[in-house]
């Protein structure tokens, strides 16, 4: 087992804070962000237009084995939708599970900026097949072309380690939360929005989902080009070598927690779809309150944490949890369910960037991004096995 690292300079000794390399990667992170998650709030009327629209004949398939699948665990069948889309998720994961390691190693060897760009071009050729997925297995194409592309997050985590030592690295990986809850309060209403104002205007059903597929191209286009501009090499050549080491028990904390989490980020939206009726604009509104509280959360005391307690806030955030979910699953009230999503933000908002932070602590600093990509690929292996449980 690898010892926590007490450096994480790019030149091999600690480097206080670098500034540009933090700005760099979280605007990076915030576009990537605010494109993937225009997606959530309309993924359940998405399916509710490939059912009665998909051109390729995969839908009513697909939907006929899920559908035999819930009827062998005593699903009822108006879960089916909700089912369906925890395949989806499962299916995106799964890709990334594949790949995280992957990329975090090409960047211990090849460095962060061009593995970081090649993951971007992907992400950005991803969307544009969700613009011509005027049938179901155009769509389904495009969430393995997202998948197999998603290794930024994990380059963003590397980054940060590469760049700040020890009393920095929390302040660096709050900035990343921080990244993550603007995404979750802008991208969602964007999506909606778009897809309600924009989409009904060029005429028949497909535009109404190519709208906000339109503009995430744009936002995943323009990451590629302010990456390329933008951002410096964190990893010099001289610090880059293969490694086989382990990175510690931390990546099993986060698995346990990860594991707990991981259902509602697939099956909130259809459970509000489901049982409170919601519009995807209400989906968005949804997002936007809990990104909102996690922002404040996060921009305003989860970067102020001291090293020494971020063992402690973590254990707080996970024991919100729990109530979290429960408050959702038996609300049948819009107060009750708010509740919920209150608890659920503030648990998010401290355990992923203090344990992302002690995770970071491992290894050397040549085996950053290896590090991150088994954290990364944990995040994905509990998405893949909690969203079907779900």
């Amino acid at each position: 087992m690898a010892k926590p690292d007490s450096t994480g300079g790019g030149d091999g000794g600690p480097q206080a804070y670098s500034r540009r390399h933090i700005w760099v990667v979280f605007v990076s992170l915030l576009l990537d962000l605010l494109s993937f998650t225009m997606i959530l709030p309309l993924l359940p009327s998405l399916l509710d237009y490939y059912e009665s629209h998909d051109t390729s004949g995969a839908y009513p398939l697909v939907v006929s084995r899920v559908r035999e699948f819930g009827a062998a665990i005593g699903a009822p069948d108006r879960f089916t939708p909700v089912l369906l889309g925890g395949l989806l998720g499962s299916l995106f994961s799964l890709l990334q599970f594949l790949t995280a390691p992957v990329s975090g190693r090409l960047s211990d060897v090849y460095g962060r900026r061009p593995v970081l760009l090649l993951s971007l071009v992907g992400i950005a050729a991803s969307y544009v097949l969700w613009y011509r997925a005027s049938s179901f297995l155009v769509f389904v194409a495009a969430r393995v072309a997202g998948g197999l592309s998603k290794g930024n997050v994990n380059l963003s985590s590397a980054i940060v380690t590469d760049v700040t030592d020890v009393e920095s690295r929390g302040r660096g990986m709050a900035w990343l939360g921080v990244a993550f809850s603007v995404g979750f309060i802008v991208g969602p209403i964007m999506g909606a929005a778009f897809a309600a104002g924009f989409g009904r205007g060029g005429g028949g059903g497909a535009t109404l989902y190519q709208a906000p597929a339109m503009l995430a191209i744009a936002l995943s286009s323009l990451n590629v080009l302010f990456v390329y501009l933008a951002l410096p090499e964190s990893l010099p050549a001289e610090r880059r070598r293969r490694t086989r080491r382990r990175c510690g028990t931390s990546v099993l904390v986060y698995f346990l927690y990860l594991f707990i989490f991981s259902g509602v980020e697939f099956t909130l939206t259809f459970h509000c779809h489901t049982r409170f009726a919601y519009t995807s604009m209400q989906q968005g509104y949804m997002f936007l309150y809990m990104g909102a509280l996690m922002a404040v959360v996060q921009g305003g005391y989860v970067r102020r944490i001291p090293e020494q307690r971020m063992e402690r806030t973590a254990l707080v955030g996970v024991g919100l949890l729990l109530p979290s979910f429960v408050a959702v699953a038996l609300s049948y009230s819009q107060l009750g369910l708010y509740a919920g999503f209150t608890l659920y933000a503030l648990s998010t908002a401290v355990c992923v960037p203090c344990l992302s932070t002690i995770a970071a602590r491992y290894g050397g600093a040549h085996q950053k991004g290896a590090c991150d990509g088994r954290s990364q690929r944990t995040l994905r292996m509990c998405r893949v096995t909690v969203t079907q449980r779900n």
